[in-house]
């Protein structure tokens, strides 16, 4: 039995290796995956009841491609990467306007070399997490209470159990920067557009390519190949600030038909499709914005923390490097040492976030032109991003996602991934 001193050394090291993941997505996963290498116990919570499959494609650049290789994935995940072309701009009548290869700017274009589903990447990682962590599907964090010493969680359906330390990772929505940092209104920037994503039957001939049409009054219409044979991912933006309800399904889908009626291109057959289709997912757009990324014994990563929305193509590589340096600076700073750990991710990685939330060049209105002057202007903008004068800039947005110097964070050996 151990006395004294020994005794709280031993409780000390003991109290600061359980740790709460909320969220079982890209950053859930692989901070759940660093966590354990660094001698933590995480446990996972995720609302869903299973691990989520499909989503649409990610981009796998930057320090995010080098997190992924560093942990020993990056050819598991090139073998299931969506093979594409590039993306064109069409018109309403589905001619060409403007387009940009895959191999533009050395692969990191608006369509990468590396693109991956979002539930192919969440998947492996998951696999690789696996090992030596715990995961609560089909629930939700409820409640917090923190004190000097760990945290008290309390649960949806499992019973409360108490954590030295709680990672909200559980996206734009998270149930844990609500409770612990505040409501939504006051972290989250709405930008003005509501985007809906969906699989679709791969009814429409792209040869590889992804295919945006943009109407007047903010409105897009895409389609881009899938993983899988037969299928199609599509998505449909709307410039709108109109409320709507996240858990009517039927509401959302009228909503659609209502604000892309008469919209050209193959719009209405996505719209006809995603009247029936069962993984649709419809959200506003935004950026979450806190003045600090960690409280107390709470900490925030990935979209929780610092959303860029899927305009600036960095949500993977923000989620993927702030997973790394959040468990290497925990890990360095070794039992107890979770303040200095957390003061540490925040200056290490605060500079890459402003830097991945900048958005482009003219914002929402270069993704969803209002008007039809607007829409030629974008895609002039696209044929001449190549070119000069255009290329210069477009090279330094393409190259943020490297705009971190990765530390290097001993680990002790690695669990062997499974296969």
């Amino acid at each position: 039995m151990l006395t004294g001193a020994a005794y709280d050394v031993n409780m000390e090291r003991m109290e600061n290796a359980d740790v709460l993941v909320a969220g079982a997505g890209i950053a859930g996963c692989a901070v759940a995956y660093w966590l354990r290498e660094h001698g933590f116990t995480p446990t996972v919570v995720e609302r869903a009841p299973a691990p989520r499959a499909g989503g649409q494609t990610v981009d796998l650049r930057g320090a995010g491609r080098t997190v992924i290789d560093r942990m020993g994935l990056l050819e598991r995940v090139r073998r299931v990467t969506v093979d594409q072309r590039g993306i064109a701009w069409v018109d309403a009548r589905g001619e060409r306007r403007a387009e940009m290869g895959v191999e533009a700017f050395g692969g990191r274009g608006i369509v990468s070399r590396d693109e991956v589903l979002r539930g192919d990447l969440a998947g492996l990682l998951h696999v690789a997490a696996r090992p030596g962590v715990e995961f609560l599907f089909d629930d939700t964090v409820t409640g917090l209470v923190q004190d000097a010493d760990g945290v008290d969680v309390t649960f949806e359906n499992a019973a409360a159990r108490r954590f030295a330390l709680v990672v909200g990772a559980d996206g734009l929505h998270s149930a844990v920067r609500r409770v612990a940092f505040g409501p939504e209104s006051e972290c989250v920037r709405p930008l003005g557009l509501l985007t809906a994503w969906f699989t679709m039957p791969a009814e429409v001939d792209l040869n590889g390519w992804y295919l945006m049409h943009n109407a007047p009054g903010g409105r897009v219409a895409s389609l881009r190949p899938g993983r899988l044979p037969g299928e199609h991912k599509a998505g449909l933006s709307i410039r709108t600030r109109e409320s709507f309800d996240r858990r009517d399904v039927a509401a959302q889908r009228a909503l659609l038909v209502r604000h892309f009626d008469g919209v050209g291109w193959e719009a209405p057959r996505l719209v006809r499709a995603a009247q029936t289709a069962e993984d649709l997912y419809l959200d506003s757009v935004g950026q979450v914005r806190v003045p600090r990324f960690s409280h107390g014994r709470v900490v925030l990563l990935g979209d929780a923390g610092y959303c860029p929305t899927p305009l600036t193509g960095l949500g993977t590589s923000l989620a993927l490097v702030g997973a790394y340096v959040l468990a290497g600076e925990l890990g360095a700073a070794g039992p107890g040492g979770h303040a200095a750990a957390f003061d540490a991710y925040e200056r290490v990685l605060r500079p890459y976030v402003e830097q991945g939330q900048e958005l482009p060049p003219s914002g929402v209105d270069g993704y969803a032109p209002l008007t039809p002057l607007r829409i030629r202007l974008a895609r002039a903008s696209m044929r001449w991003a190549t070119r000069r004068p255009m290329r210069p800039m477009m090279e330094r947005i393409f190259a943020k996602a490297d705009a971190i110097d990765l530390p290097e964070y001993p680990v002790g050996d690695r669990s062997p991934l499974p296969r």
